[in-house]
């Protein structure tokens, strides 16, 4: 095991993001644990989080498959070629991208509360999660904050195989990895801890309360 816990991670992802702590910089979380993971370098770096919903389209022969993924916005990214590997044609994702994009819509609300949208337009965002297996999810954060206008955008992550590495590193200004694998089983078997994050613990957490 490579990691503590998500906390653990973000804090040791900080010191490699310490030439973004002058602003406008806004550091989001994939949830649910990629929030925990952004709370750990916005303590280390002073800077502001939040979260982003970004749901993995999934393929009806295999759950764990990811086709792409849809974030907030109806912003969503497919994998054409896996799709139509897996069998999924046109009208399944299609179905899949608009139900996926309600929930999305509807996490964002319920996560966010009140609070305004967020506002990425000309700001460097730091893209965060605990840990990417195909990069799906990742893919569309980036999509989502270019079509924002952000003016920089960096990913962050604790462990990610190579081949995860190589695709997302021409999308961003910055990718920055702890652990950057070959070899690669599940994100949760480089943690010590890796328990499930609760919608509560989101909300907690974007309201400054100690999860």
């Amino acid at each position: 095991m490579l990691l503590k816990n998500r906390l653990d991670a973000g804090i040791l992802l900080a010191d490699k993001l310490l030439a973004y702590r002058t602003p406008p910089v806004l550091i989001l979380g994939l949830a649910k644990g990629g929030l925990v993971t952004a709370k750990g370098i916005s303590g280390v770096l002073g800077v502001a989080f939040d979260v982003l919903v970004v749901k993995k389209l999934s393929s009806k022969l295999d759950p764990e498959f990811a086709l792409g993924a849809v974030a907030p916005d109806h912003v969503s990214l497919i994998h054409w070629k896996d799709a139509h590997r897996m069998g999924a044609d046109e009208e399944y994702m299609k179905k899949a991208v608009n139900d996926l994009s309600a929930d999305v819509k509807r996490l964002m609300a319920a996560y966010r509360r009140d609070k305004k949208p967020l506002a990425v337009a000309d700001k460097t965002i730091i893209i965060v999660d605990d840990g990417a297996a195909t990069g799906a999810t990742m893919e569309a954060a980036i999509l989502w904050a270019r079509k924002k206008r952000a003016k920089k955008i960096i990913a962050a992550l604790p462990v990610a195989p190579h081949s995860v590495a190589t695709k997302l590193r021409p999308e961003v200004d910055e990718l920055i990895i702890l652990h950057e694998m070959k070899e690669f089983s599940s994100v949760g078997s480089c943690y010590e801890e890796f328990g499930q994050v609760t919608d509560g613990e989101v909300v907690q957490l974007l309201e400054g309360d100690t999860v």
